[in-house]
């Protein structure tokens, strides 16, 4: 009985955002809060969840296999595939979440890219970031969180470590493969490596 009845509720929540325009593909497969809020030219592929709390805008395309809970989406934005967006999350006009990204408790400015295997914890991302793949944001040390905020025009290179608390100024580089546990200065590179070891004429031992 109560799963017919969240049957029916699915059913008319799809109807619902179909009459209203959203273009659903695989709407079998979509589902639905009852306080989900979508504005207008949206598309959603198949095997999207929308949690409690989630608010969309216009002409923002969601792919296939991403939850979003309790999080605000502006216009012109692209989340997905396979995209986690956590409470308190507000993607801002024009930003890009893709695919194995999960964003918890931050804020994406506009034009900035996230776009692949990458976790994103309190934090706040200014204008026109790209961050690499790989990179994660370091916000627990196990008793609290602590925040990192990315300023305008940055760049994170692949699989960086930004270790909170933290600031990144405006249009700065991250080279890839860093941890960083350091404020970074306005237009500056900073980088983290430890040397490379080559041994020539290698044998690797025989079982």
């Amino acid at each position: 009985m109560k799963q017919l009845k969240l049957q029916k509720l699915q059913n008319n929540l799809r109807n619902k955002f179909s009459r209203l325009g959203v273009k659903m593909v695989g709407p079998e497969t979509i589902y639905f809060s009852k306080d989900t809020k979508i504005g207008k030219n949206v598309t959603i592929e198949p095997y999207v969840v929308f949690g409690t709390k989630v608010k969309i805008g216009n002409n923002v395309t969601i792919k296939s296999f991403s939850h979003l809970e309790n999080c605000k989406v502006e216009n012109k934005v692209d989340i997905g595939p396979y995209a986690r967006i956590r409470p308190g999350t507000v993607l801002k006009e024009g930003s890009k979440v893709g695919n194995f990204v999960e964003i918890k408790k931050s804020l994406i400015g506009k034009k900035s890219k996230v776009s692949h295997l990458t976790y994103i914890g309190d934090t706040t991302i200014g204008k026109s970031v790209n961050v690499g793949a790989g990179t994660i944001t370091c916000n627990y040390d196990g008793f609290k969180k602590s925040k990192t905020r990315i300023k305008d025009n940055v760049f994170i290179g692949s699989n960086s470590s930004l270790v909170a608390p933290l600031t990144i100024e405006e249009e700065s580089v991250i080279g890839a493969g860093s941890v960083i546990t350091k404020n970074v200065r306005k237009k500056s590179l900073a980088l983290t490596r430890s040397l490379q070891t080559e041994v020539k004429n290698y044998k690797r031992k025989k079982k």
